[in-house]
This record gives C-alpha cells, sequence and structure tokens, in this order.
C-alpha cells in the first residue's frame, strides 16, 4: 500500500492565520510590539500597517532607525543561539495587523520547513542591504537627498506593484531623526519639495515620482563644466569675440606689463 505524500507546507497560510505556538495581535497608533530592554521572546510578522523601530540613548535621546511595512519581520534578534534582550522598541504607526510568533515556533519551523527558511534568509539579506544602503546614504549624501529617499522608501517607489503615494502621517522630528538633521532643515527641504511640486503637503504627505530628480540629479555634470571651461575650453564673450581661458589671460597680461616696461 503506497503512504500518501505529506502535505505541502503553506508559508502564506502560515503567516496569514493563528495556530500552535502563534497568535493575530491588532494594534492601534502608537500601540508597541515591544520594547528595548525587554526579553526577546518572540518574532512578528506585519500582515498589515506601518510601524517603526526606535532606539534611545543612555542620556535619554530617542532615534527612528528605521521603518517597517506590510511583509516585513520585526524582532526577529530573539531567535538568536542566546536569548537576549530587545535593543529597540517597535511601534505601530498605522493600525496594524501582525502575526506573533513564539520564539520555539519560529525555530522549529526555520529548522523543519525550507521553504520558510528560505523566505526569512531572503528578508534578512534585503534587511542587510538596506541597512548598508542607508549607512551608504548617511555618509555620503546631502541631508536633502536624505529627507528624498526616505519619502520615496516610505511611498515604496521602487518596489513591485504601483507606488503608495500617500504615506502614513509622520512628524518632522521623526524624519529628522532618520536622515540626522534638525527639524528646521527638515521643514526647510519640505518647503522646497512642495514649491517644486515634488510632494503635497496638507496634513498627510504625498510622494510625487518627480521627487526622484533628487535623488538621481549629479551635479558633477555642472562641475565638470566648470572645470573644462577653465582647462580651456573657448567660450564667447558679448562682442563676439572668444573669451581667452583663466591661463591664457594670465600670460597675456604678463606680456603686456613686460613690453609696458
Amino acid at each position: 500500500m503506497i503512504e500518501p505524500a505529506p502535505a505541502k507546507f503553506d508559508v502564506a497560510a502560515f503567516l496569514a492565520s493563528a495556530g500552535l505556538g502563534r497568535k493575530i495581535v491588532q494594534l492601534k497608533p502608537k500601540q508597541i510590539f515591544f520594547s528595548q530592554g525587554h526579553p526577546a521572546d518572540s518574532v512578528f510578522y506585519l500582515q498589515k500597517g506601518r510601524a517603526k523601530l526606535t532606539v534611545v540613548s543612555k542620556a535619554g535621546k530617542e532615534a527612528t532607525i528605521t521603518l517597517l511595512a506590510a511583509g516585513d519581520f520585526i524582532g526577529e534578534e530573539s531567535i538568536a543561539a542566546i536569548v537576549g534582550l530587545r535593543m529597540a522598541t517597535a511601534t505601530a504607526i498605522t493600525a496594524c495587523t501582525a502575526l506573533k510568533i513564539d520564539r520555539k515556533e519560529m525555530v522549529r519551523v526555520m529548522h523543519d520547513e525550507h521553504s520558510f527558511s528560505d523566505l526569512f534568509m531572503s528578508f534578512l539579506l534585503t534587511r542587510s542591504m538596506r541597512i548598508q544602503a542607508d549607512l551608504v546614504d548617511q555618509l555620503f549624501n546631502s541631508s536633502e537627498k536624505r529627507l528624498a529617499r526616505i519619502l520615496l522608501l516610505m511611498a515604496e517607489f521602487g518596489q513591485p506593484g504601483e507606488p503608495e503615494t500617500l504615506i502614513p502621517p509622520i512628524t518632522q522630528e521623526t524624519l529628522a531623526d532618520m536622515i540626522g538633521a534638525t527639524r528646521s532643515r527638515v521643514s526647510f527641504f519640505m518647503n522646497r519639495f512642495r514649491k517644486l511640486g515634488f510632494i503635497e503637503y496638507n496634513g498627510r504627505i504625498r510622494v510625487h515620482k518627480s521627487l526622484l530628480n533628487v535623488i538621481l540629479y549629479d551635479q558633477s555634470s555642472q562641475q565638470n563644466a566648470v572645470s573644462a571651461s577653465l582647462l580651456g575650453t573657448p567660450q564667447t564673450q558679448s562682442n563676439g569675440q572668444p573669451t581667452l581661458p583663466t591661463r591664457a589671460k594670465t600670460a597675456k597680461v604678463s606680456k603686456i606689463a613686460q613690453n609696458g616696461s
């Protein structure tokens, strides 16, 4: 007698429903998933809504380190070999629905179900790449570009499907924390973006695709043009005569001075 093949594990069904070692939780805006310093005993899978991760220094200063959207795992540090404490606080920005998975169940399904572990590893790699991109952005880009990038990420430009141009409510203080700038600078750039038609800002922020221009525009083209002019690219004066390069001007002045003496 041929035994029936075991049922194939359904990752989507597992993450969409409650079961042994997991339950569905509902959170209101500003409600906390977990707090910094508490035991890391579970992982959350965000089914709906937006959330953020924040850390608080010993001096009491709070900083937002990342924003989370549907499809993200939260608190993945809980599956480390040694159970530790939460290193950040996860808070709902909008109304959220999430699957809370106990640490034991998360470890079990990671070991037993390869389709689930593949999905989770893909998430971890994507998160790692995002962190590296955030670091590069912080080190090399201006605060204006960093703000534009955060707004585009929140609107999910570059993700599969249509972008969600109306982003969740977020304060200028939070944006300032995320890009490492002051609130006044964020306010200045937001007003500039609005005047240029990149965003609409009336209580909620609506992001337009044209905001990508702030990221893609390369100022080096202007710098190269100036450098070329200084190196001798001929230009025309108002009287129709070619403009002498800087070095040629210097040589001509020196020659006149010698003839005059």
